[in-house]
């Protein structure tokens, strides 16, 4: 069953629940077929480099977006961009397709803007992601190899219109460094 709830308030902010199950609960309800559990764990335990938004409807959790700063290697050295990494993002099952997950997105968008990011990466659906302004991406490498067919998946967001697009690679912190995460 469907439950509509665009005419219910739903609440965007940085306020993690106190009980992390509930966090853990979201992503087995959004991903039954895919276990995210243990990357979300460590990009929340990892701190400061990591923006995590909850979207709720009163007491409940309903969604959850995270945004992991990141770098860009050009030529052995680490380009002094700003830049983040979209993903994971969830919603309750019951609740998709109602504009929480792009409510999320936005606004994580809108913060990073304003903390002077210039480029948000992600890898997802480019149906979905184009919404957002996101455009395959050729110029930055992610950190490890795409199989061909989630090419077009590998997307990015400029931010800031005078910045300078270079080529590099993508540079994640720990969490996101398990091969199979990209494959």
């Amino acid at each position: 069953m469907r439950i509509s709830i665009l005419s219910t308030h739903i609440e965007i902010s940085d306020k993690l629940p106190e009980n992390s199950g509930d966090i853990e609960q979201l992503y087995r309800d959004a991903f039954p077929d895919e276990d995210l559990v243990p990357l979300v764990k460590n990009l929340l335990a990892s701190g400061d480099e990591v923006l995590s938004l909850t979207a709720t409807k009163g007491e409940n959790l309903v969604g959850h977006a995270v945004f992991t700063t990141c770098g860009i290697a050009v030529e052995n050295e680490t380009s002094d961009h700003r830049v983040a990494l979209l993903g994971p993002v969830a919603v309750l099952a019951a609740l998709q397709k109602q504009g929480i997950g792009g409510r999320l997105i936005q606004n994580g968008l809108e913060r990073l803007t304003a903390d002077g990011n210039t480029q948000v990466f992600v890898l997802g659906d480019p149906n979905y992601y184009s919404r957002f302004g996101f455009q395959e991406d050729r110029l930055i490498a992610p950190p490890y190899p795409l199989p061909e067919q989630w090419r077009p998946a590998w997307q990015s967001k400029n931010l800031q219109n005078d910045m300078h697009v270079q080529s590099g690679i993508l540079t994640v912190p720990v969490p996101w460094q398990d091969a199979s995460l990209w494959s």
